[in-house]
């Protein structure tokens, strides 16, 4: 039986036709639909002839999942829950540290999360400040669920006093149970629990329990499953297991990265990083975030003062007309050059993060992914790739790596597959992306649907358009 794996964005419902042999045998997009998103899922099903396919659906509509981290010492607890939480799929909005104050609550609260992560404490160590911040939420107007992830021992008096002011409360194993301990699962699965139960029913996305039901994750982290699973197959190839994903969309650019087992290394940390990890700059983007990409760039001295002038005027422009679509060869050249200089951002930064944590060799392989990408011609990804490998700051990390396109949008549909239990064809239809990406087998099924960000759709439903690859 085919499956159908769907993204419904906030902007876009893609679909990807998956057969029992890892084969994609589609490919389809449609403008959400809120206030009832299934209208969007039934088109993009029935223009596949997908009606009997298993439905896998992940979703980041409404802006995905916001998280905020309330931990005990900055450089220990707290940081052991941002690091958890970057491999939960979520977008971290907010960071705090030590006892709350009148001022801390209303901090946490102006950054409008979705969930809060609260953390504090290896397990029998102290108890206070995660009591303390547990009293101090309980007492305020903030109410969205909360993930209790801190010392097991001042669990279930935290617990009490949070269920005692009617909030929901997930408790869960402690992120940190013991100094340079870090044990980011049981917190990962819990975040997903509350998207799934709590967090996707308050998006108005929906009007009936059957989305809710639907979404099985957040689309980031099915992208960073997938990726996951991506990282011993490049192993086998290279002589790193280290896999990179960098993905420029309209407002932010993510990167995700992954370690194959066999390369993980001890590493001498306070707190030790996951092996698969996510960042999510909202400063970076093709449309609303453009500025932010030329004002970065330029403070980083990545443009010349003859380029920063046109590229201020343009980046305005993008950000002031989101819908803009480039219609010649100097504006799509415009638009690769902003792609190249937010993945270099963006690359930049979560390398600072994980601190040389990929390997002896670096990464093996960087996948390039959004829109710019999969419908750039050759020159234009050569370019963007120069840029890449050329940075002195990516260059050591970058200096074996192959730079290849997602032009099959693979990755979020292989974590899918992968967490409904389909391992076999989600490594399937990676094991047949990576040959291709390296020119091993013939061209099979369709790639993905088109992107809105750099070319409209023929109609309410678009059939995809062919990418290049580098």
């Amino acid at each position: 039986m085919a499956l159908l794996c769907l993204d419904v964005g906030s902007t876009w419902t893609k679909a990807v036709l998956v057969g029992a042999d890892g084969a994609v045998l589609g490919g389809a997009q449609h403008p959400t639909t809120p206030p009832e998103v299934l209208h969007g899922v039934t088109a993009v099903a029935d223009e596949l002839g997908a009606g009997d396919a298993q439905f896998l659906v992940c979703s980041s509509a409404g802006g995905g999942l916001r998280l905020a981290v309330v931990g005990q010492e900055r450089l220990v607890s707290a940081e052991a829950g941002y690091r958890a939480a970057l491999s939960a799929g979520a977008r971290i909005v907010h960071v705090c540290a030590g006892e709350l104050d009148g001022a801390g609550v209303r901090r946490l609260r102006a950054a409008k999360p979705d969930v809060v992560l609260l953390v504090g404490g290896t397990d029998g160590g102290d108890t206070s400040v995660l009591l303390h911040n547990a009293r101090r939420i309980a007492a305020n107007r903030l109410r969205c669920p909360i993930v209790l992830a801190g010392n097991v021992e001042a669990r279930d008096a935290a617990l009490a006093m949070l269920r005692s002011t009617g909030r929901t409360v997930v408790p869960t194993g402690n992120v940190l149970p013991d100094v340079g301990e870090l044990a980011p699962g049981p917190a990962r699965a819990a975040i997903r629990e509350v998207f799934l139960r709590h967090v996707i029913g308050g998006k108005g996305l929906s009007r009936g329990p059957r989305f809710r039901r639907l979404v099985r994750a957040v689309t980031p982290d099915a992208v960073l499953s997938g990726v996951s699973r991506l990282a011993p197959m490049v192993a086998e190839r290279h002589e790193t297991g280290a896999v990179l994903v960098v993905d420029v969309g309209g407002a932010t650019t993510d990167v995700y990265s992954a370690v194959s087992a066999q390369w993980q290394s001890a590493f001498e940390r306070t707190v030790t990083l996951p092996p698969d990890r996510r960042t999510v700059e909202g400063d970076l983007g093709m449309r609303w975030s453009a500025p932010g990409v030329v004002g970065e760039a330029e403070a980083e001295r990545l443009v010349s003062e003859g380029e920063i002038g046109l590229l201020r005027h343009e980046a305005a422009r993008r950000a002031h007309d989101v819908d803009w679509i480039p219609s010649g060869v100097d504006e799509s050249e415009v638009d690769a050059t902003l792609a190249g200089l937010a993945a270099v951002l963006a690359l930049r930064r979560h390398l600072r993060l994980t601190e040389g944590q990929l390997g002896p060799g670096g990464a093996g392989l960087l996948v390039l992914s959004g829109g710019v990408f999969r419908h750039a011609d050759p020159d234009r990804l050569a370019s963007v790739r120069s840029r890449l490998v050329a940075d002195p700051v990516l260059r050591p990390v970058l200096r074996h790596a192959e730079v290849v396109v997602d032009t099959g949008c693979v990755l979020a549909p292989a974590g899918l597959l992968a967490e409904a239990g389909h391992v076999d064809i989600a490594d399937a239809l990676l094991a047949y992306s990576v040959s291709r990406w390296h020119g091993d087998g013939p061209p099979k099924g369709e790639p993905c649907p088109s992107d809105s960000d750099s070319r409209p759709a023929a109609s309410a439903t678009a059939r995809s358009h062919s990418g290049s690859e580098v």
